[in-house]
């Protein structure tokens, strides 16, 4: 079977979030330097689509991972970590032959030429995944399914899988896409430049840094890059310390008149306002001529953190992006939920950490433009506000 036919039916809708991808267990440094000189590692996990399924969970969403992994004690390791953030991994397939996927890194930035990581996922049970051997009934079940280009440059295999979900047909979720552009991942030309701006613009909701478009497609600024992607009814350009800008056809831009945190800001509940996820991004099954004419662009500027280590905030901002999307929030609450979940990972060691709460998230959001521009976020200040809330309590 090579995936769903056309007009086949998609079970009852249960879960928000439905994230496809390789997760890893990861081995983070004791210390500074480099791996030759490191003397023990901790363990952990690292995956950007698991990262994104564990963000929403904690952020009270009905979240689910669905991958490959090995028969083996890491396999073992890592649908245990993902399912204690309240993540579904029912859905996760056992390879009896093929090993789970590992890797090192230095805790330097990533961004940095001191910056090492040691993969070892050639062959790993997660670059076997194929339009034959996925849950098509589960990865359509959510009303999104959250993919990125990390799984395209896996295999071919990999690719084809990432092609037959991104293809239009009716009853598909919305489909997020995360860029990604990891050059040492891909097989040598330039097939990965066009493999992703193809998927890129099959996608309804786009994530992509500025500086990866310019990597990735020699494309150079925002405005640039929404003229070689037009399709999707959103695109986030992640500008890094200068914020992102948000490409959105159809959608509000600004704040909500009036926000008092009724019930649709419960942790898991469903918007009632525009329909939720399924009106707050709109699937394009066709789009002849992009959405360039219609679009709002919104520009929301980057928080000022107190960095403690520079990974997972881009798959920190797609979860707290799409957690606003679910809520049906406008597009600029949406970019500064990001922000503030990215807020949270980058003033923590490791790539996952609790959020903030959401009703502490979206005091913040909701501050004027100015407040928002002087706020600095450090170390512990995710449960500062809950520290301040246990203290007020009789």
């Amino acid at each position: 079977m090579s995936g769903p036919a056309a007009g086949t039916a998609v079970a009852a809708t249960t879960t928000d979030v439905v994230c496809l991808g390789e997760s890893m267990v990861t081995f983070l440094p004791s210390q500074p330097g480099r791996l030759a000189d490191v003397p023990s590692f901790g363990r952990g996990i690292g995956g950007a689509e698991s990262n994104v399924a564990c963000a929403l969970a904690a952020a009270g969403h009905r979240a689910a991972w669905v991958g490959r992994v090995g028969a083996d004690g890491f396999g073992d390791h890592l649908v245990e970590t993902i399912a204690s953030y309240g993540v579904d991994t029912s859905a996760v397939r056992r390879d009896p032959v093929r090993p789970t996927g590992i890797y090192f890194r230095t805790a330097t930035d990533r961004g940095t030429d001191t910056h090492e990581v040691a993969y070892y996922r050639a062959g790993s049970a997660a670059s076997a995944m194929s339009p034959a051997n996925v849950p098509y009934e589960e990865l359509f079940a959510g009303r999104i399914l959250h993919l990125s280009g990390i799984t395209a440059a896996l295999s071919g295999d990999c690719l084809a899988l990432l092609r037959e979900l991104t293809a239009a047909r009716p009853g598909r979720p919305l489909v997020s896409f995360d860029v990604n552009h990891r050059p040492h991942l891909w097989r040598g030309g330039d097939a990965d430049a066009s493999v992703l701006l193809a998927l890129a613009r099959r996608a309804d909701l786009v994530f992509v840094g500025e500086d990866e478009a310019e990597e990735a497609w020699g494309i150079v600024g925002a405005e640039a890059i929404r003229a070689a992607v037009p399709e999707p009814s959103v695109l986030v350009v992640k500008r890094g310390s200068a914020g992102a800008t948000v490409f959105a056809s159809g959608l509000r831009p600004g704040p909500r008149s009036s926000n008092a945190g009724g019930a649709e800001n419960a942790p898991g509940a469903r918007s009632t306002e525009g329909g939720g996820a399924e009106n707050a991004a709109e699937p394009r099954s066709s789009n002849a001529g992009g959405a360039e004419d219609t679009d709002t662009v919104t520009h929301v500027p980057a928080l000022h953190v107190d960095v403690v280590a520079a990974v997972g905030a881009g798959d920190a901002f797609a979860a707290g992006f799409l957690s606003a999307t679910l809520r049906g929030l406008p597009v600029r609450d949406r970019a500064r939920h990001g922000h503030l979940m990215a807020a949270a990972v980058l003033t923590v060691p490791g790539d996952l950490t609790e959020p903030p709460a959401r009703d502490h998230a979206d005091r913040l959001v909701a501050l004027d433009d100015d407040a928002w521009g002087t706020l600095r976020l450090g170390p512990g200040w995710t449960a500062a506000d809950r520290a301040s809330e246990e203290v007020r309590t009789p």
